[in-house]
C-alpha cells in the first residue's frame, strides 16, 4: 500500500455537496465544495432540483481529482454521506416526476394524524425508529398519494438524493440501512421494508430500492460517469450512510456516554449504541450505522437556518458591511452577538421557525422572543437567536440522556464549529468540557472511514481514534454556566406554556 494512497469522502448535505480527499491516515489532501439553493416558493415547500445537486456532486468530485493529481492516480475508493428523509418520485425510465423535497417541507403535516388513527403508532415507532413527523417518507409518501395522485400513479420508483445520484453512475436503485432507516418505512429488526408501513404508504417493496449494507460497495460506474468525474470506471464505491450517524464516527463518538453535537443548516445531538433503542415518549430516532452499531438521538430543523433568517431579514447592514470587508456575514453577525453578555439580559428565544423535530415532533411550532424590552439591541436579538439554538439542542440532549446515560463528554462538528463565540456558548449551556476536532466537517470524514473499512484497510471503526486530527476543547467559564443555569428552567416552562398554542397559530397564518 503506497503511503499516498487517498479515499474520497462525499458529504450531500442540505445547502451544499463537499468532497474531501483523505490519506489513509486521516489527513486532508484536497477538497472541494458546491452550494446550491433551497426552493421554497411558500413557507411549507422546501425542495431542491436534483440535477443541480448531482452536477455539484461531479463538478466537486471532479474538482479535487484535478487539483490533487499526483494523489488521483491511488484513489482506493469513493464513499458517501447524504442528509436524510428526502424524496423524489421517478418513472419507470429514471426520469424525475418531482423535485427532492427535502427533510424542511412541512406539506404533508396534515397526514401525521391520519397515519396515528390508521396503526398503532408507538409500536410503527419502536419497529422503524422513526417518529411519526413530516419529515419521513412515510408521511410525505400518504401526502403525495392524496394530493398528487397522478404523479404518485406515474412513479414507478420512490428514492432519495444518494439514490438518483448512483442511479446515474450504476444505472441500479440501491439504498444503504441508514438512510432507509430515516424513512419511517424501514423495520431495524428484519433489516428489510415494514409491511405495515408500506401498506400505510400505499407503496410496494418494488417500488422502492434494493436495501443494501452501510458497507455496500458498487463498481464498475458507467463510463460516462467515470469520464465526467475524471476517476477509472472500476474505483470502488462505497455506498455509505447519513450524514448524522457518519458525524458521530468522524468524531470518534462510538461510546454511549460521547454526545456528538452537530449543527449546520440543522442540527442533532446523538449518542452511539450496540443494538436498536428506542425512547417511551417517542422524542429520539433511531438509525443504523452498521449492524453492530445504532444511532440514538433527536434532530433539530432550526440550526444554522435561524441564522440566515436573521441575515437575510434583519442585518442588511451586516451584509453590506461584510462585503466591504470581504468578510462572511456570519462572523459579522456573531462578533455583534459577542457584545452582549451571556443570557441576552433577559431575553429567550424560542428556535422553531421552521417547525420542529426532537424534542417536540411538532410541524406546527413557531419562534417566539420573550422578555424583549427597550434596552435590547439588535447584538442582544442575535445573541438570544443563537443561545435558543443551544437551549433546545440542551433540551434534546436531556431526553437522549435518559435513555443513555448521563454524558461524560461531548464532541461537536458542523458548521457552527466555525465559530468561536457558538463553541464557548455550547460548553457553558451545557456545563461541560465540548471537545472540537480540527476539521470541521465530520461527516465527510466518517464517510471517509466507512469506507476504509469496507474495504478491508481497517479492521474495526474503533480505529478512528488514531485518525482524529489534533482537536482543542473549551471549558465551561463559572459565572456564564449561573447565568444558563437560571435561564433553561425558564426556556422549559415556557415552551410547555406555548405548545399547546402552536397549532392555532399556525391555522391563523395559514387562512391569510
Amino acid at each position: 500500500m503506497a503511503a499516498f494512497d487517498c479515499i474520497l469522502g462525499i458529504d450531500i448535505g442540505t445547502t451544499s455537496t463537499k468532497v474531501v480527499l483523505f490519506a489513509l491516515d486521516g489527513r486532508v489532501m484536497g477538497q472541494h465544495s458546491i452550494g446550491y439553493p433551497l426552493l421554497s416558493p411558500q413557507a411549507d415547500v422546501q425542495e431542491q432540483d436534483p440535477d443541480k445537486i448531482y452536477q455539484a456532486v461531479v463538478q466537486s468530485t471532479r474538482a479535487v481529482v484535478n487539483r490533487c493529481q499526483a494523489q488521483a492516480s491511488s484513489i482506493i475508493g469513493l464513499s458517501f454521506s447524504t442528509a436524510m428523509h428526502s424524496l423524489i418520485a421517478v418513472d419507470k425510465y429514471g426520469q424525475l416526476l418531482t423535485n427532492s423535497i427535502t427533510w424542511a417541507d412541512r406539506r404533508s403535516a396534515p397526514w401525521v394524524s391520519e397515519i396515528r388513527q390508521r396503526c398503532n403508532a408507538h409500536e410503527l415507532y419502536r419497529r422503524t425508529g422513526t417518529p411519526i413527523h413530516p419529515m419521513s417518507l412515510l408521511v410525505k409518501l400518504l401526502w403525495l398519494r392524496n394530493q398528487q395522485p397522478d404523479i404518485f400513479a406515474r412513479a414507478a420508483k420512490f428514492i432519495s438524493i444518494k439514490e438518483y445520484v448512483l442511479y446515474r453512475w450504476f444505472e441500479q436503485y440501491v439504498v444503504d440501512y441508514s438512510i432507509a432507516n430515516a424513512t419511517g418505512l424501514f423495520n431495524m429488526k428484519t433489516l428489510d421494508w415494514d409491511e405495515e408501513a408500506l401498506s400505510l404508504a400505499g407503496v410496494s417493496a418494488q417500488q422502492l430500492s434494493q436495501l443494501v449494507p452501510t458497507t455496500h460497495i458498487l463498481a464498475p460506474m458507467t463510463a460516462a460517469a467515470a469520464s465526467s468525474l475524471g476517476l477509472a470506471a472500476n474505483t470502488p464505491v462505497v455506498i455509505g450512510a447519513s450524514d448524522g450517524v457518519l458525524a458521530n464516527l468522524g468524531v470518534g463518538a462510538l461510546a454511549p456516554q460521547t454526545l456528538a453535537i452537530t449543527v449546520g443548516t440543522s442540527g442533532a445531538v446523538r449518542a452511539m449504541q450496540t443494538r436498536p433503542q428506542t425512547d417511551k415518549k417517542e422524542r429520539l430516532f433511531c438509525y443504523a450505522l452498521t449492524e453492530n452499531h445504532w444511532v440514538i438521538g433527536g434532530a433539530t430543523n432550526n440550526g444554522g437556518i435561524v441564522l440566515r433568517w436573521i441575515r437575510d431579514n434583519l442585518a442588511d447592514t451586516e451584509v453590506n458591511t461584510a462585503k466591504l470587508l470581504k468578510k462572511d456575514a456570519y462572523d459579522i453577525l456573531t462578533e455583534i452577538a459577542a457584545t452582549v453578555s451571556a443570557g441576552s439580559e433577559g431575553l429567550i428565544f424560542h428556535p422553531y421557525l421552521a417547525g420542529e423535530r426532537a424534542p417536540l415532533w411538532d410541524a406546527d411550532a413557531r419562534g417566539s422572543f420573550f422578555g424583549l424590552g427597550l434596552n435590547h439591541t439588535k447584538a442582544h436579538i442575535i445573541r438570544a437567536v443563537l443561545e435558543g439554538i443551544v437551549y433546545n439542542l440542551h433540551s434534546i440532549s436531556t431526553a437522549l440522556q435518559d435513555i443513555s446515560g448521563p454524558a461524560q463528554s461531548i464532541r461537536a462538528t458542523g458548521g457552527f464549529a466555525h465559530s468561536a463565540l457558538w463553541r464557548q456558548m455550547l460548553a457553558d449551556v451545557f456545563n461541560q468540557t465540548v471537545i472540537i476536532p480540527e476539521s470541521h466537517e465530520g461527516s465527510c470524514f466518517g464517510a471517509a472511514v466507512l469506507g476504509l473499512y469496507a474495504l478491508g484497510h481497517m479492521e474495526n471503526l474503533d480505529q478512528v481514534s488514531q485518525m482524529l486530527s489534533k482537536t482543542h476543547a473549551h471549558l465551561p467559564i463559572a459565572e456564564n454556566v449561573e447565568c444558563y443555569q437560571k435561564i433553561l428552567p425558564l426556556y422549559a416552562q415556557l415552551l410547555e406554556s406555548f405548545a399547546p398554542l402552536y397549532a392555532d397559530i399556525a391555522a391563523i397564518r395559514s387562512t391569510h
